[in-house]
């Protein structure tokens, strides 16, 4: 009988702690995807867009920092025309290296794609970059052509600024616009902590 009732103390003891690690889990916070580039439009006010189709090829993108630390899960993409091998590159933008590179197949025009990559984890409050290089985009901006005012705050993300270059070499941009982004370029964040 004593055995019986130390065999129940321990099942008691094991469901118990069972129960609490699985409450644990379903307490652990849980963070929402979020993609910065409609917010972005929003508060800038870029609501004119025009499309350019083999307009000369250029490296470009947005600069951002993270306001909480995350990772990037996926990038997100839509062009005017069809490409098979877009590049795009996720930039240190203090170092101006790379810390990624990925192609993207945009199979047919103004049809937005997405992308799921190894995961990228970045640092609260640290520049970073993201690029594409292509011939092909919308241009977006204001009915007046008058600049935005930087940072823009979208969700989670700080954007700095829209950077380009002219060429085809994956070469950080030096060029910046406040009257414009050329893209639909952008990415998938998640916070982590």
């Amino acid at each position: 009988m004593k055995t019986f009732k130390t065999i129940l103390v321990v099942l008691a003891v094991a469901i118990s702690v069972i129960s609490c690690s699985s409450d644990d889990k379903d307490n652990a916070p849980k963070f929402e995807t979020e993609n910065p580039l409609a917010a972005y439009y929003t508060a800038t006010g870029f609501t004119t867009s025009s499309n350019f189709i083999n307009s000369g090829d250029y490296e470009f993108g947005l600069a951002f920092t993270p306001t909480v630390k995350g990772k990037i899960k996926a990038i997100t993409l839509k062009l005017p025309a069809a490409n098979p091998s877009v590049r795009i590159t996720i930039w240190d933008y203090t170092a101006k290296s790379v810390l990624r590179s990925e192609t993207l197949n945009v199979a047919t025009a103004d049809v937005q794609v997405s992308k799921e990559i190894s995961e990228l984890a970045l640092e609260k409050d640290k520049k970073y970059m993201i690029t594409m290089n292509s011939n092909d985009w919308y241009k977006k901006n204001k009915a007046d052509n008058s600049n935005a005012t930087y940072p823009i705050i979208a969700g989670n993300i700080s954007i700095i600024e829209y950077r380009w270059i002219s060429g085809t070499s994956q070469t950080f941009p030096t060029n910046v616009s406040a009257n414009y982004n050329a893209g639909d370029l952008s990415f998938d964040f998640q916070e982590t902590e």
